[in-house]
């Protein structure tokens, strides 16, 4: 059996309020439970409320030893690690894996590094856990007791990875942060700086990167994608920053058979009225299509059983 609940499902920073209240104001956090087994995707601020979850529900059954997954280092994602309160504590033992962009920093300074005196009471190198920080590519890890987990990487301005966990013939795959590819050369003719081959071979190169990424969830379970934008909001000055627009999302799902899809990375601006709606525009989209997809929009202390 594998388990996911949301701790956190907002991008860019925690907006909590009056109008957030539905599906949360924190930034992005997931559990993921295979039996027994703990993994954590990304410690955005609400990884604060499932350290505190983990104080009684683990803590008592021994020492706390899990994983944490990071999709890439924006702040977002990594925030809350200060705040987990696990690594205060003696006994526990953390392994950390995520892409790194910048090679001169690893994972260590760019999270660790958050714990200094200038911007908090305790530094990295007074906690007390065990950690141990590993940086990732595109691979297949074989993490033990039949659990697999695969990366892709994505198209965000740094680097960022996606992650399918398979275990006892189930997937739940993340997509996050990311946006289609597209050609980044001029196709039209009357532009100073069009190039017919440059054209073509750029239409060519988008089509195989985001089949990639098709390939990549493909019969999955569950996937949760980012869906940030409305297709008008990314025309709208969005293109180029890294999100995907619900419209994208839900088409890829569609192509690729997914059994479930989760809407994930919720704009801030986005309040609880503006996703009842779209939530509810897109299950009736997939309906009258006939698609064997099903979509939701995640919510903090949601969570999903996959048997």
């Amino acid at each position: 059996m594998i388990k996911v609940k949301f701790w956190g499902v907002r991008g860019s920073i925690p907006c909590p309020g009056p109008t957030t209240v539905k599906y949360g104001g924190n930034t992005a956090c997931i559990e993921l439970r295979f039996d027994d087994r703990l993994v954590i995707i990304d410690a955005g601020s609400g990884i604060r409320e499932l350290a505190n979850f983990m104080l009684g529900n683990d803590l008592p059954k021994g020492p706390i030893k899990t994983q944490i997954f990071f999709s890439h280092t924006h702040w977002d994602h990594i925030m809350g690690f200060p705040f987990f309160i696990p690594i205060f504590i003696p006994g526990t033992k953390l392994d950390i894996y995520g892409p790194v962009t910048y090679e001169n920093e690893g994972l260590e300074e760019i999270i660790g590094g958050q714990l200094k005196y200038r911007y908090f009471p305790v530094k990295h190198s007074e906690l007390s856990a065990t950690i141990h920080y590993h940086h990732l590519r595109e691979c297949t890890l074989d993490l033990g007791d039949g659990l697999t987990v695969q990366t892709k990487y994505l198209n965000h301005p740094i680097l960022c990875l996606g992650y399918k966990f398979t275990y006892k013939g189930k997937t739940v795959t993340t997509c996050y942060d990311t946006e289609p590819f597209r050609n980044l050369f001029p196709t039209d003719p009357n532009d100073p700086k069009y190039d017919e081959e440059a054209a073509r071979e750029g239409d060519i190169a988008a089509k195989q990167e985001n089949n990639k990424i098709l390939q990549f969830f493909k019969d999955t379970d569950l996937l949760i994608h980012d869906s940030q934008y409305t297709t008008e909001e990314y025309n709208k000055g969005k293109v180029g920053w890294g999100h995907s627009t619900y419209n994208w999302v839900v088409n890829s799902a569609h192509k690729a058979n997914v059994k479930t899809l989760a809407f994930f990375h919720h704009d801030p601006m986005s309040d609880d009225a503006k996703l009842d709606k779209i939530e509810k525009f897109y299950k009736n989209m997939l309906k009258k299509a006939g698609s064997n997809t099903q979509c939701f929009m995640s919510k903090e202390k949601e969570e999903i059983i996959i048997e």
